[in-house]
């Protein structure tokens, strides 16, 4: 077993020195774009804002409105908490914590017009 650590070792340790020497940009832009992918919010934003104007709408209305708004505020915490899984920074983090305390809290409300 040590020879092979030791045999694995040494060829990790040449793989790494071509890297470094002859780094692959398309590879690093490959990854650069996957990473751009992944931690892009508008989308979810977009979503966002669609339920916020839901609800403003359904508030103008005449009727029964709580499952409605029930099930909008489903929807804004699902968005809140994929925008928390795409979070880069602490910032972006407490925002989306943030977020979803407020969501909570208008559930909350909501649930008390049904």
């Amino acid at each position: 077993m040590p020879q092979v650590l030791e045999h694995l070792r040494a060829k990790f340790k040449h793989h790494i020195a071509e890297l470094v020497a002859e780094p692959n940009n398309d590879r690093v832009e490959q990854e650069m774009v996957l990473l751009t992918q992944k931690l892009d919010v508008d989308e979810e934003l977009d979503r966002l804002d669609t339920h916020i104007m839901e609800v403003l709408r359904i508030l103008e209305q005449n009727e029964p409105i709580g499952r409605r708004l029930d099930f909008l505020m489903q929807e804004m915490n699902r968005e809140a908490n994929t925008l928390g899984s795409k979070s880069a920074d602490k910032e972006m983090t407490a925002i989306s914590i943030e977020l979803k305390v407020l969501i909570e809290q208008m559930r909350e409300q909501v649930q008390n017009i049904e």
